[in-house]
């Protein structure tokens, strides 16, 4: 491989953002291809972007490079292959396992030469059903060692989901294991994968299962006539170790599709060049994280957050990445947080709202967080649903740290608008996620289509082209991707999200569109109202519902979950909810009824169903979704949200 420069130190003193911002956005090429002198490449790239079809521009495009490479052979090569890559902290077996690059960089390379026996070559898929352990993070870079395109698939999603993924992805291989571990039962995966196979109509593709303890009978329960099941320690030991195959920087990496989705799954796809250069990028400049530092995101692999944060981002940096396989409460208590902090000495702790105010409503105080050692956590990250106001504040005095919200999407791989630590950091202001990231172009339109004046909300769009690492397509359909994204106002991506940015660029997310109420002709965002609701100091989290109105066209109505321990009349705190309400936003609102409820229907990674709890509050019909969390707590709300529906 060509050497390029070192992947950096995690602070860029004296670069100044909205110098950098208004660069990225005047002059893109030099930006980027500035950008991309952190990536070790085959064939370094001379152009930046292909713009030829506006729509679909293509970063890099006379360039190569492999991924694998960068996370872990160069950093060996440059005699850091005794430092920890990843650690693996299992709260669920009480047990830690730390993989230095050279042992990480082993292991995938063998592991990469047991796929390539089955097959498996540049651009073929390879289905990834694993729980929160090593394997994962080996199968996708083993995956990107020989240019395979993995697609991760939550660890316990149903045999019909599974079963959607391989038929749009057409995997060569499936590499799972025998189930995962949740803190009160184990979940089979192995039963899901075989019947997903025979309703995908690929019962002969081939599996490699990660044997655990614990669980059914393994592997040769499942070698059966026209099958093809392996033992993932038989493979490696038949295998040989590959060195990294070079692929161009536009070939695809990964397919990840969205959740919650309907119909046949959106499978967002990212490119390898791209996507290597904004989170080599986005981990200095955002995160400030490099060489050395350890970075622990508390989130799955199988989102997003855990591609580019837990597997992707740390390692293209040469930082120690956290896997952590356990929960904020529970796997033992409310201080899981602290503990880790102080046991892996995190320098960034990057966590979802949903976490957080797990941890709140179960130890308020936060005492059983700072009983252990934080003083090597310098910022807390936050994304995957807006952060409140409330919580950030709490997190922030708990932890002694600053808490920078930021947000993204599936869709765009980093984050869209952030506070950037690593170039020194902007002035934080509560309630936003900061201002838009290099490379970003975010403007607020109406629902004409027009941009919006400053403090007006709208419908959050980015200006194309989008930056490097954002999504090229969805997989096997440009045109949906065209239908989806780009289509409602020429030359903008749609978000899908609301929000309005103030006098000083800072940007404010109020939740998705469809979350924009109509009260008597007054456009009002739930989220506004949810950020009021939660600052009472009994609530933990809430949701706030825009519900059928016979006279209004719409009202607001909130669903409440209280902290451990309080105590207080639900009269009372529904009178208090609805006088905050007017006061923070006045009679417009008509906010009336706050309900007590003991728990959010949420997906598995944390996105409270305020559209299925709508449904079922207006009396239409709902279908439950397949990334449900717990479905008895949504049918313990049917009862309290049935009677909202008559009025």
């Amino acid at each position: 491989m060509a050497t390029g420069h070192d992947a950096g130190s995690g602070m860029l003193p004296g670069q100044d953002y909205r110098r950098l911002q208004a660069q990225s956005l005047a002059d893109p090429e030099q930006f980027w291809l500035d950008a991309a002198a952190a990536v070790d490449w085959t064939t370094p790239p001379t152009v930046a972007l292909d713009g030829s079809d506006a729509l679909l521009p293509r970063w890099f495009p006379d360039a190569s490079l492999n991924t694998s490479y960068n996370a872990l052979d160069r950093h060996v090569e440059a005699g850091r292959g005794g430092q920890a890559a990843l650690v693996y902290d299992s709260a669920m077996l009480g047990t830690t396992r730390t993989l230095t690059y050279a042992e990480l960089r082993d292991e995938v390379a063998v592991f990469a030469g047991a796929l390539a026996r089955l097959g498996v070559g540049k651009g073929d898929r390879v289905l990834v059903y694993l729980p929160m352990i090593p394997e994962a993070a080996v199968a996708m870079l083993a995956c990107a060692r020989i240019g395979a395109i993995h697609s991760v698939v939550f660890g316990g999603f149903a045999a019909a989901e599974l079963a959607a993924r391989i038929r749009d992805a057409r995997p060569s291989a499936v590499v799972t294991a025998d189930g995962g571990i949740e803190p009160t039962r184990r979940v089979e995966y192995l039963p899901a994968v075989q019947e997903a196979l025979a309703l995908a109509d690929s019962t002969g593709t081939p599996v490699v299962v990660k044997a655990r303890d614990g669980f059914g009978h393994g592997v040769a329960a499942y070698r059966e006539p026209g099958t093809r099941w392996l033992d993932w320690d038989e493979a490696v030991a038949a295998a040989e170790a590959v060195p990294p195959v070079p692929v161009a920087a536009t070939d695809p990496l990964y397919i990840l599709y969205t959740s919650g989705t309907t119909g046949s799954p959106k499978g967002v796809v990212r490119d390898n060049g791209g996507h290597a250069v904004a989170l080599t990028w986005s981990m200095r400049a955002i995160f400030g994280v490099g060489p050395g530092d350890t970075m622990l995101t508390a989130s799955d692999v199988g989102w997003v957050v855990g591609h580019s944060y837990i597997v992707y981002g740390p390692l293209l940096a040469g930082a120690t990445t956290v896997l952590y396989e356990g929960k904020p409460v529970g796997t033992p208590d409310a201080g899981t947080f602290g503990r880790l902090i102080e046991q892996h000495h995190a320098r960034v702790l990057f966590t979802a709202p949903t976490a957080l105010r797990a941890v709140r409503r179960a130890d308020p105080a936060g005492a059983a967080v700072q009983a252990h050692d934080l003083s090597s956590l310098e910022t807390l990250f936050s994304a995957g649903e807006r952060l409140d106001t409330g919580t950030s504040a709490w997190i922030g005095d708990v932890l002694g740290v600053p808490v920078v919200d930021n947000w993204w999407q599936t869709e765009t791989g980093w984050p869209i608008c952030a506070n950037p630590r690593g170039l020194g950091g902007v002035p934080l202001k509560a309630g936003s996620p900061s201002l838009p990231s290099p490379g970003y172009d975010v403007v607020i339109l109406d629902p004409g289509g027009a941009p919006v004046p400053a403090g007006t909300e709208g419908s959050i769009a980015l200006r194309l082209p989008l930056p490097p690492g954002t999504l090229t397509t969805l997989w096997g359909s440009d045109d949906r991707y065209r239908e989806a994204y780009l289509s409602d106002v020429p030359g903008f991506y749609t978000s899908g999200d609301s929000g309005y940015l103030d006098e000083d660029g800072y940007l404010f997310v109020m939740g998705r569109t469809d979350d924009v109420i109509n009260i008597a002709g007054h456009r009002l965002s739930t989220g506004a109202i949810e950020q009021v609701i939660a600052q009472h100091p009994v609530v933990a989290e809430c949701a706030v519902l825009g519900l059928p109105d016979p006279v209004k066209g719409q009202r607001a109505s909130g669903y409440v979950v209280l902290k451990a321990g309080a105590a207080i009349d639900p009269a009372s705190l529904e009178a208090e909810l609805v006088a905050m309400v007017r006061r923070s936003i006045g009679p417009v609102a008509d906010f009336r009824s706050a309900v007590v409820v003991e728990a959010l229907p949420k997906t598995r990674s944390g996105k409270i169903l305020r559209k299925t709890m709508r449904q079922m509050a207006a009396g239409t019909a709902y279908a439950v979704p397949s990334t449900i969390e717990d479905p008895a707590v949504l049918a313990a709300l049917e009862p309290l949200l049935r009677p909202v529906a008559g009025g």
